[in-house]
């Protein structure tokens, strides 16, 4: 080789490795960040080097797609630095398989990196090294609860749920609940007085107002994930009382949504309420009839509420009007309902038992478990089923429901046990078609705490008025 090739290839290494270091310094910034594809290629069979429109040589800092959130490189640089190649980099741009592709198996089929599937409320991901990586929450509807439930000596069963099934507990918890706790203020109003005289006050061992007022107690509905049991109970107790004072000329069925659009003063619609906060607002603004403001379950988020699209005016002595149409075309009744103010009940339950047999339905706030949400049929009664899991599979939450009746029976194990009939707000595929029978006399899950009862504001006139109106429907 001669001088002046020697020293023309001595100047040209010079220059490749002067550039290299300027281009070393200028790649610290991207070196920095973090790989993409640490926990494995999302999207594995995207089009992007592709979709681009080709590859880029070297190093070209410009040379990107979106991808995701981020971007991602088709240039030849980034296979030799951190992992920000897009993921169709190797296949378009070198013609090799991607190196961050791993395969997992399950029930025999093929996933590859980044692919997901759903077990119950848990997300599975194929993971880089071809093993699954799954989410640990605990689930709402658990399967061993439920076995050991039906095994165990309980006295009630347990059973799965499709609509719960999916939802964490944690879910469970925060949308299909909805009732807060009263303030000390609240939980320490008076309670009425109740005479009761041992002779002429017996109470039979089984009563149920459905059957004592047939055609006045109303089906129990179902609030769908909107944490708004404060509104569904106080709406289904009216609705009774109102059917029973009003021996059966008003047999309204209130609208829950209107209070959940409605009653906004310290309240949160599908995100929790206060009763004695719908208790106030039944008694000073007053709700029309669910036909009239049909519940409308939220779509996207369980906070959705929607505005208010029912007002009423004072037409004297306590009684509200309507000004507004029904928002709902196939209904012309906006009727305003009101309440008197609510009374709350002795936590004796011979007590609440006469104010049940005497005046119709009460309210009663509980405390439900992670148990509760699988229950199917039997005397409930909390159970020690998860005590020995970790603290996130033992969760409760305020619930408020309300009671019809009482009975005593003998439950699955043959033992006898006093119970309440109380309705739920999760639908009529929820457990006893919709009601549920629970321990009575021990204040199981709180139940007999805290217990309202209500009067409907009704006249003469109203129920002449409604008598005539059905008449001619």
């Amino acid at each position: 080789m001669g001088p002046i090739v020697l020293t023309a290839l001595v100047l040209l290494l010079a220059a490749q490795e002067g550039s290299a270091d300027r281009i070393q310094n200028r790649r610290t910034r991207r070196e920095l960040a973090s790989p993409l594809h640490a926990g494995g290629i999302r999207d594995p069979y995207g089009s992007y080097c592709h979709r681009r429109g080709g590859c880029c040589p070297g190093r070209d800092d410009l040379c990107t797609v979106p991808y995701l959130d981020t971007i991602c490189y088709c240039d030849l640089f980034c296979n030799r630095t951190v992992s920000d190649c897009c993921p169709d980099f190797w296949n378009r741009c070198l013609g090799v398989p991607p190196p961050f592709i791993d395969v997992c198996e399950r029930n025999g089929n093929k996933f590859y990196t980044g692919q997901t599937y759903k077990e119950n409320c848990n997300l599975c991901t194929c993971g880089s090294s071809g093993r699954w990586e799954c989410e640990q929450n605990a689930c709402l509807i658990e399967p061993d609860v439920i076995n050991a439930v039906n095994r165990g000596n309980y006295g009630w069963k347990a059973a799965n749920y499709s609509q719960l099934y999916g939802l964490t507990l944690d879910e469970g918890i925060r949308f299909r609940l909805g009732t807060k706790k009263p303030s000390s203020t609240i939980m320490n109003m008076n309670e009425i007085q109740m005479n009761m005289d041992p002779l002429n006050d017996r109470l039979p061992l089984y009563f149920n107002s459905l059957e004592k007022w047939p055609g006045k107690i109303h089906e129990p509905l179902d609030q769908g994930n909107c944490a708004a049991s404060w509104a569904f109970s106080t709406a289904a107790v009216a609705s009774d009382r109102i059917s029973i004072q009003s021996m059966g000329h008003m047999t309204p069925q209130l609208s829950p949504q209107n209070l959940i659009s409605c009653d906004t003063r310290n309240q949160g619609g599908c995100a929790g309420g206060r009763v004695d906060g719908a208790w106030w607002y039944l008694r000073r603004r007053g709700v029309v009839t669910d036909d009239c403001y049909p519940y409308q379950p939220p779509q996207q988020t369980p906070a959705e509420v929607g505005r208010c699209m029912m007002q009423s005016r004072s037409v004297g002595r306590g009684k509200r009007q309507a000004t507004q149409r029904c928002p709902n075309t196939q209904n012309y009744h906006n009727d305003i309902y009101q309440s008197t103010p609510p009374y709350r009940l002795s936590s004796n339950e011979k007590e609440i038992m006469k104010e049940i047999m005497d005046n119709g339905p009460v309210q009663a706030i509980m405390e439900v478990h992670e148990d509760f949400f699988v229950y199917k049929s039997g005397i409930y009664k909390h159970t020690d089923v998860s005590f020995a899991k970790p603290p996130k599979y033992r969760k409760h939450g305020t619930h408020s429901v309300r009671i019809l009746g009482w009975g005593e029976d003998r439950d699955y194990n043959g033992t006898p046990r006093k119970y309440w009939i109380a309705a739920n707000s999760w639908g009529k595929n929820w457990g006893e078609n919709g009601y549920f029978r629970i321990t009575r006399g021990e204040n199981e899950c709180e139940i007999e705490a805290f217990v309202i009862g209500v009067w409907g504001r009704i006249t003469m006139e109203d129920m002449q008025h409604h008598h005539h109106r059905r008449r001619h429907i």
